[in-house]
């Protein structure tokens, strides 16, 4: 797969196909950690993510697997066995086109567009430092133009949610805004945020975060859980940064939400 962590789709025992991380892979070995608990969280917001698991790769299936390896500056290493991040294909990769861009004109078709602002939300919440990730596909039937004609969007790839493998908050106007401002159209103020923003005071509390910290496999964060426990607490006093940082972005040159006056 494309992007920097050198991901593989594979094929699980549960018959579905899944974007694989591998505990070596290129970024760093905590952002599997990101994945999970990202995704998690996002879930529980109410975003459209896609289901994750827990994923064991064999070393035999790795010895027999030319292609389960990662390309390094200089060198060509073998996947590493064991636990690993697995974020499930969205679609039928052998029946469902997915896309990671569509024109204009296919974007305003897109039945859960508003989720966006949600995303937002999450995005500010847990200081994703990269661009948002979101993949499209057709989800329905009859044709082209018809009202039956729809996509869908998925929003994916949490790795690099609380700063990467640093576990820091360099928190700016920018950060977790997807590329194209169109998908904002709708936000007319605070209020186009406030689903979100309610569900995250209410529903995200320590016993919460608690809770979905210990899901995650051991070697994920070299077993430093003091480092993971200190995450979770930042990220429950955070909550409350959220509407400020929407209003900074709001206020920056890029201007993303064009209704909004």
């Amino acid at each position: 797969m494309r992007g920097g962590a050198q991901s593989h789709l594979m094929r699980c025992d549960d018959g579905n196909y899944y974007v694989v991380k591998f505990q070596n892979n290129p970024q760093h070995r905590r952002v599997l950690v990101n994945e999970l608990l990202g995704t998690r969280l996002a879930r529980r917001l109410g975003l459209p993510t896609v289901p994750v698991e827990i994923v064991e790769v064999s070393e035999e299936l790795i010895r027999l697997t030319a292609e389960l390896a990662m390309e390094l500056a200089r060198s060509r290493v073998p996947c590493q066995p064991g636990l690993q991040f697995g974020s499930r294909y969205p679609v039928d990769p052998h029946r469902v086109a997915l896309h990671d861009f569509l024109p204009d004109e296919q974007l305003r078709e897109v039945e859960n567009l508003h989720d966006f602002a949600g995303m937002l939300v999450f995005d500010k919440w847990t200081c994703n430092t990269n661009g948002r990730q979101t993949v499209f596909f057709y989800a329905g039937s009859g044709s082209p133009g018809q009202p039956e004609w729809r996509y869908e969007a998925r929003m994916i790839d949490q790795g690099f949610c609380f700063n990467a493998g640093e576990w820091s908050f360099p928190d700016a106007p920018l950060r977790g805004l997807y590329a194209r401002n169109r998908v904002y159209q709708g936000v007319i103020g605070m209020e186009s945020f406030a689903p979100w923003i309610g569900r995250l005071q209410k529903q995200m509390t320590e016993d919460v975060l608690d809770e979905y910290i210990h899901e995650v496999p051991s070697e994920w964060y070299e077993d430093d859980y003091d480092a993971l426990k200190r995450l979770a607490e930042q990220l429950y006093r955070r909550r409350a940064r959220v509407p400020d940082l929407i209003v900074e972005a709001k206020r920056s040159n890029r201007q993303p939400f064009p209704n909004w006056f």
